[in-house]
């Protein structure tokens, strides 16, 4: 029993030591609060190609592995309207997005978010949504979102626009999150956190 207890916990220790390196090198892909690049705005995907194919692959493991459940293109420097999300462990890929036919009915959540890791704040979005797009292959989308679903695509949708949710969020929420940053720039603490968008 003695043996197997030590390899189990060899094991556990083992993907948790792979785990834990799979996020930090993810991490260090996704650009955080401050880069100037996340208030851009991204522009349209005009070849469905396969480095298109091969960037939306990388850009799921990324968002897989550090952990998030949605991801765009310019939170990892290339400012093209591509993102990525999974909420039922059934990754989509989103091209050109177009939303419309918000729902007048909104709901406040606190979101977290890959570019402001390890801070959460209240947005306010509406709880349903149309979304027109393209998948990595080309093919043309047309969906109803509502939901986690909705609130997931908006905030990723707002990264293509060069939003974030410091952008989105109440005043006092806003200077809440900005007070918390220098802070952990004047300690010298690392912007990494876990979980987020």
């Amino acid at each position: 029993m003695s043996d197997t207890h030590d390899i189990q916990t060899h094991d556990i220790d083992c993907e948790d030591e792979v785990l834990s390196r799979r996020e930090r090198e993810a991490r260090r892909d996704i650009r955080v609060i401050g880069d100037p690049t996340l208030h851009e705005k991204a522009r349209e995907v005009t070849e469905f190609d396969r480095p298109l194919r091969k960037l939306a692959r990388r850009m799921i493991r990324i968002m897989h592995d550090a952990p998030g459940v949605g991801l765009a293109a310019p939170q990892i420097g290339v400012l093209q309207r591509l993102l990525v999300y999974d909420v039922d462990d059934d990754p989509r890929v989103l091209v050109n997005p177009v939303l419309d036919e918000f729902s007048d009915e909104t709901e406040e959540a606190d979101e977290g978010c890959l570019s402001v890791p390890g801070l959460r704040m209240p947005v306010t979005r509406p709880v349903s949504l149309r979304v027109r797009a393209f998948d990595g292959d080309g093919e043309p989308l047309d969906f109803r979102a509502e939901g986690f679903e909705a609130r997931v695509i908006q905030h990723e949708y707002d990264h293509l626009e060069g939003v974030l949710i410091v952008d989105r969020t109440t005043r006092a929420a806003r200077a809440a999150v900005m007070r918390a940053l220098r802070e952990r720039e004047d300690a010298g603490v690392s912007c990494l956190g876990r979980g987020g968008l």
